[in-house]
């Protein structure tokens, strides 16, 4: 396959604290790749050095084959061409379609074309005929739903996912995980953070287990969840890693 992304001995230090060490990894096209580890593992860095929203302290990104951060105005369209969605998404203040078209209006698409484009996005994540509703008054879980309509009608190539469905209801999670695997049907590339295992057998196609700001294992999720490669791995399956 192909790759989109490629991480090429990135280091991110943050003072004396070193975020990441060395990861190199690559993304290809089409693929859901799960980034596995546990708290302070440095999955939040490398998600944001993926998504061009910090530069690495060394090493280098490719982006479709452009290096990041070496134009700022073409690192600014490389970034255009991702979208990100947080484990906490901001809501704007307005009704729930002005919050869905919000990226469409601000890349010019007039309104009542925004909202077409919008309408049947909204529909795939449950939110149809909600579109009056003040923003303000939605749960947590069509919160998070709004938030990947509001990602994904831009059809970006890439989609960074950061904890998405952290501490949201079986419901929410299931119409969440089905919009993401319409996403990669259509596709889309993910690049998806996650604590919850199983969602990642569930999604991923391949997945990298960080520890200590170090890649120490990427390989298929069958593989993976079924017979992990390295100690680090089996220990982290079990439960029995001490962090």
């Amino acid at each position: 396959m192909t790759a989109l992304l490629e991480l090429h001995n990135v280091t991110r230090r943050y003072g004396n604290v070193k975020a990441l060490a060395g990861a190199s990894l690559k993304v290809d096209r089409g693929e859901i790749l799960g980034l596995l580890g546990p708290s302070g593992a440095g999955k939040t860095t490398l998600l944001r050095m993926a998504g061009l929203l910090e530069a690495p302290t060394s090493g280098r990104v490719d982006f479709d084959g452009h290096t990041a951060h070496a134009d700022k105005k073409e690192s600014l369209a490389l970034r255009r061409r991702m979208a990100m969605i947080l484990q906490k998404p901001v809501v704007f203040s307005g009704p729930v379609m002005r919050n869905a078209t919000f990226g469409l209006r601000v890349r010019g698409y007039p309104e009542d074309q925004a909202q077409r484009l919008v309408a049947p996005v909204l529909e795939t994540v449950g939110l149809s005929g909600l579109g009056d509703r003040p923003a303000s008054t939605l749960s947590g879980g069509e919160v998070q739903r709004l938030a990947f309509a509001r990602a994904t009608v831009l059809e970006p190539e890439m989609l960074l996912l950061d904890e998405f469905t952290a501490n949201l209801d079986p419901a929410n999670v299931a119409l969440l995980e089905n919009g993401v695997r319409r996403y990669r049907d259509g596709g889309g590339t993910i690049l998806m953070v996650t604590h919850n295992l199983a969602q990642g057998k569930r999604l991923a196609d391949r997945v990298c287990l960080l520890l200590g700001g170090k890649l120490v294992e990427v390989g298929l999720a069958d593989e993976f969840f079924e017979r992990p490669a390295t100690e680090q791995g089996r220990e982290f399956l079990n439960g029995t890693m001490v962090w």
